[in-house]
């Protein structure tokens, strides 16, 4: 794909799900010049559609950065997979669709850091508006109009309703709408799935502003520096294609806007002279603004998993092979109740790890399935059953280094998980509170025995070395160009997403999150789209 002009009022590297989402806004007046660039192709492959073909995108190269952090200590010395949407929509057309905001406390953090404007009450009116969902509890915190339709799990077998009725019974409420007023509780999770087929960020807001004359999407793209007229951003250049040798200077009349997520973003700024001038002088990039901040503060969730063998019912595992698995293909093209609706998990459960804490500290999603070795894209032979645990907020950071001037080598990706005392603490207490739910009554007819980690692991450190054995990303990193007023020399963007000490480029993606939410991140992500349109605009 080809472009005719070489100048736009507005350049968005990456279309992810906030790039998309800022691509229609941008271009929505008719008058402003928009270009979006995306290293990866189109959304078009069926794959991408199919709920359950999330397994097999988080293992195609076509579709996936297929980004890898480096090992660590927290994982014994395991190297953990950290895949990133390389297509259309980004992650949002690789996920696992669960939609989940976070609380209300999450966003109130930001305002008390300094952030004018992003307190729970700042930003739900954002939340609302690309939302269509109609909630069984109070609509007053739901969209209703907006482009993204949320649509509630529709799948209630014998499993999934006996780990409800057994969470009943420990005390844990069954809450209608853990996006509203309250998120803690348990629930079939809320998804990002319009009838049978993924909602993704490029299907909500590209396709529909794909016609505007003013708005122009160039796939392949893969932008490998900003240019700068002293602390002025002016524009950028990219390879198009195969070509390195086809390198195109694009140049924007009022801003450039970074959108290619908490990895790329923080590399693309460092390959460009913006960073700690330390590691630009260690990797040869010539320092042009000193952001110490950028690539630092680098988070994630990471999950560890209990997995058990059930008897006399049929799970996942049983339904994906041979003959069976050709019923559920047929089944799901019919219009009839099949495992190709699934996604990664179906139930949603937020708990306190210690009764004396005021809100939900950790997430448990249930799977009436099991995978080989805690990895999503490959499943066990036998039936069974998994709940996958992870602390909210981890105290644990890390950081994205270029590693050199090459725009097409992979950073350093490294979370550091496990690192915090306290992040240690709450997982196996989340590990102790996941085994005791699979020892109800309701549970017992199916129970077979624990698989992983085992009876055998019975102390704190069995359970915490098995978090570390097993443990995976859930593919929520963000921070990495923390947005904070401009006396905390880490942060790297105000409270406008502006780049502190650089005129007309903002961060706009997971990057600029602070601190971590308590949820999966494309919910909040869609949030800090919609407000940095606003912000651009002039609108708020």
């Amino acid at each position: 794909m080809q472009i005719n002009q070489t100048t736009f009022d507005y350049i968005i590297v990456g279309a992810g799900t906030a790039g998309c989402i800022l691509a229609n806004r941008l271009s929505a007046c008719g008058k402003q010049s928009v270009l979006v660039l995306e290293a990866g192709g189109r959304d078009w492959h069926p794959i991408l559609y199919i709920p359950a073909g999330f397994m097999k995108t988080l293992v195609n190269p076509n579709f996936n950065w297929m980004y890898e952090s480096s090992p660590s200590e927290g994982t014994n010395g395991r190297i953990i997979p950290a895949p990133r949407g390389k297509v259309l929509g980004g992650s949002s057309s690789i996920n696992g669709m669960g939609f989940n905001r976070g609380q209300k406390m999450d966003f109130d953090v930001w305002a008390q850091m300094g952030n004018s404007g992003w307190s729970y009450d700042d930003i739900l009116p954002y939340f609302k508006r690309f939302e269509s969902y109609v909630s069984k509890e109070d609509q007053s915190y739901r969209g209703t109009t907006g482009e993204v339709t949320i649509s509630d799990l529709n799948w209630n077998d014998t499993l999934c309703e006996a780990f409800m009725h057994g969470a009943e019974s420990l005390g844990i409420k069954r809450n209608p709408d853990y996006n509203g007023a309250d998120q803690e509780g348990i629930s079939y999770l809320q998804r990002t799935v319009k009838g049978r087929t993924r909602m993704s960020a490029s299907r909500a807001f590209l396709n529909p502003a794909r016609k505007r004359q003013n708005l122009e999407i160039l796939t392949h793209a893969h932008v490998t520096q900003i240019i700068f007229n002293k602390q002025k951003a002016i524009g950028i250049s990219c390879v198009v294609g195969k070509s390195t040798e086809a390198e195109k200077t694009i140049y924007a009349n009022k801003e450039i806007i970074l959108s290619a997520g908490a990895i790329n973003s923080p590399q693309l700024l460092q390959l460009s002279g913006v960073g700690c001038s330390k590691l630009l002088q260690k990797i040869g990039s010539k320092v042009k603004h000193e952001l110490p901040g950028v690539g630092e503060n680098l988070r994630d969730h990471y999950a560890t998993r209990l997995t058990c063998r059930v008897k006399g019912v049929n799970t996942i595992n049983n339904r994906a092979r041979g003959l069976p698995l050709l019923g559920e293909i047929f089944k799901y093209f019919i219009g009839r109740r099949s495992i190709l609706e699934l996604g990664p998990t179906a139930i949603f459960c937020f708990l306190r790890s210690d009764k004396n804490l005021d809100q939900p500290d950790i997430q448990i999603n249930f799977t009436p399935g099991t995978h080989q070795h805690g990895m999503q894209s490959t499943l066990e032979r036998d039936a069974g059953f998994t709940l996958a645990t992870w602390q909210h907020r981890p105290e644990s950071f890390g950081y994205v280094r270029a590693k050199n001037t090459d725009p097409f080598n992979n950073p350093e990706i490294q979370p550091n998980y496990l690192q915090a005392e306290i992040d240690q603490r709450v997982i196996v207490e989340a590990i102790k509170i996941c085994r005791g739910l699979t020892q109800t009554n309701a549970l017992k007819p199916y129970f077979v025995e624990e698989t992983y980690p085992g009876m055998h692991c019975v102390s704190d450190d069995d359970l915490l070395n098995s978090a570390r054995e097993i443990g995976q990303s859930i593919y929520h990193l963000m921070g990495t160009c923390q947005m904070g007023p401009k006396t905390n020399r880490m942060s790297v963007v105000d409270h406008q997403l502006k780049v502190h000490g650089i005129q007309n480029l903002r961060v706009i993606d997971a990057s600029i999150m602070p601190t971590m939410v308590s949820a999966n991140l494309n919910a909040a992500v869609m949030m800090i789209a919609e407000k940095g349109a606003d912000l651009i605009l002039e609108r708020n």
